[in-house]
């Protein structure tokens, strides 16, 4: 294509905007919100899309299912449900930094398999996991609490992926397939092709990165000075507990140790009404095949209990207060991106240009397999992981053609693609994840591409040989 043509594209102008948005997002050269805000304008003076489709993040069921985290997550601490559940996860967790690591992922991962929504689970997930940092005495700010949010973001949306029906872009994968080719993917088919790689060893993997990337000097038992006294430069700029006998716990901070065996304290009638709410809540979520009601309208509507008088737990000023509007801002703008990419023609523009690169060859299987890999990724820098199938599906049967593969094959293959983001903004969850647990963008970006890294190096060829032991290939 010339120059002149090039100019007088009618992509040109979506695509230098596209550009400039993601470049501020992924460089953090301004707050996330006031970019979404910028988007918002922007797109509407340029005409780039309809109304309707540069604020379609705001009819998004993410949208609300984000905003409704957070009102039941303030009203799980508020109430001090958190702090309950917290303490009875600190004696099992306790011990040692990786074993507390180890059991927040795995927490992450056990719940997918029976709640559906990855935006719910964090709402449910954050405030606990905040509550058992605080209870270890890793103070806001300090390198433990940042990883153990990571933790729960990462944990929520990446390992969720090995699961059907327990992820956004998994479910336009398959509705998109079923659509478009008519596949059906069984929810045990699925589960054995994806739960060992992206799910198990990708949960190991997360452990190891946030080891080695949020360090404590000494594990958690070891790291009490006498007196309860900590040393910020031995601890890292946190505190912990002492490795004491099984009669108790030395909580950091506090003059005394708090004894494990002490009975609780008995359920206050708040606790007992917000427990109620989240039972029929989660039942709701894992129902909603049945019942048809979209977990973001469920979640809403538990938002709305907490919030009524005498009935709920929060204040006007704890609402306003526990909302993080920035990050409802930059969710809202994310999706409304990925509508604009999508309805512009932006997307599906560059898949085919990168479709035109791509060295597929029936002979060379691996090469293939990479490069699919290649272009899923690169897509995910346009329109994030859950706009990813939407645009990567219409192509699978151009890509199946070219590798001599199923369809169902390369439908398959992108899964590890969407479910690595090199970059926070590429799932929503994370964001989410990482404002509700207060965590700096730089460390968000670090763990992202590490784990990506090692991810495409070290899983990738395992999916692989995966996916030939399985028959697929």
């Amino acid at each position: 294509m010339t120059i002149p043509a090039v100019l007088a594209s009618p992509l040109l102008m979506p695509g230098l905007f596209t550009f400039v948005i993601i470049a501020l997002w992924a460089s953090n050269r301004l707050p996330e919100y006031l970019t979404a805000l910028m988007f918002f304008a922007g797109a509407m003076m340029l005409h780039l899309a309809p109304p309707e489709q540069v604020f379609a993040g705001f009819g998004s069921s993410a949208f609300w299912l984000v905003l409704s985290g957070f009102v039941i997550g303030t009203a799980i601490r508020s109430v001090g449900l958190a702090d309950r559940v917290a303490r009875m996860l600190a004696v099992p967790l306790a011990g040692s930094w990786l074993r507390m690591l180890v059991g927040v992922v795995a927490l992450t991962y056990a719940l997918a398999f029976v709640m559906p929504s990855n935006m719910g689970r964090i709402a449910l997930l954050m405030p606990i996991v905040m509550a058992l940092a605080e209870r270890s005495g890793l103070a806001e700010g300090s390198k433990g609490r940042i990883a153990l949010a990571l933790a729960v973001g990462f944990g929520t949306f990446q390992l969720s992926t090995s699961i059907l029906p327990a992820n956004v872009p998994n479910m336009v994968m398959a509705g998109a397939a079923e659509s478009g080719y008519g596949l059906h993917f069984s929810y045990l088919s699925y589960l054995a092709l994806h739960a060992p790689i992206l799910g198990v060893l990708k949960g190991a993997m997360l452990v190891l990165c946030l080891l080695l990337l949020f360090p404590l000097p000494q594990p958690l038992e070891h790291c009490a000075k006498s007196g309860n006294r900590f040393s910020p430069q031995r601890c890292g700029k946190t505190k912990s507990w002492t490795s004491v006998p099984a009669s108790g716990l030395t909580h950091a901070g506090l003059d005394r140790p708090v004894d494990v065996k002490d009975a609780p304290s008995p359920w206050s009638a708040a606790e007992k009404r917000l427990t109620a709410i989240l039972l029929v809540t989660l039942a709701l979520w894992v129902t909603d095949s049945l019942h048809g009601i979209s977990p973001a309208w469920v979640g809403l509507a538990a938002a709305c209990l907490c919030l009524l008088p005498r009935i709920g737990f929060l204040t006007g000023d704890q609402f306003a207060a526990g909302v993080n509007v920035r990050t409802c801002l930059y969710i809202a703008g994310i999706l409304g991106l990925a509508a604009v990419v999508s309805s512009s023609g932006l997307g599906q523009a560059v898949g085919q240009a990168l479709l035109r690169v791509l060295p597929l060859s029936p002979d060379h299987p691996a090469g293939n397999f990479a490069s699919l890999l290649a272009l899923v990724s690169a897509l995910n820098f346009v329109v994030t992981a859950n706009g990813v199938p939407a645009l990567f599906t219409p192509l699978a049967q151009s890509l199946a053609d070219g590798t001599g593969w199923p369809v169902a094959t390369v439908l398959m293959v992108q899964v590890l693609g969407y479910a690595t983001p090199l970059l926070p903004y590429q799932a929503s969850p994370i964001v989410v994840a990482m404002g509700m647990g207060k965590v700096p963008a730089g460390d968000g970006l670090r763990l992202c591409l590490t784990l990506a890294v090692a991810s495409f190096a070290l899983l990738g060829p395992l999916d692989y040989l995966w996916f030939h032991l399985l028959g697929w290939l």
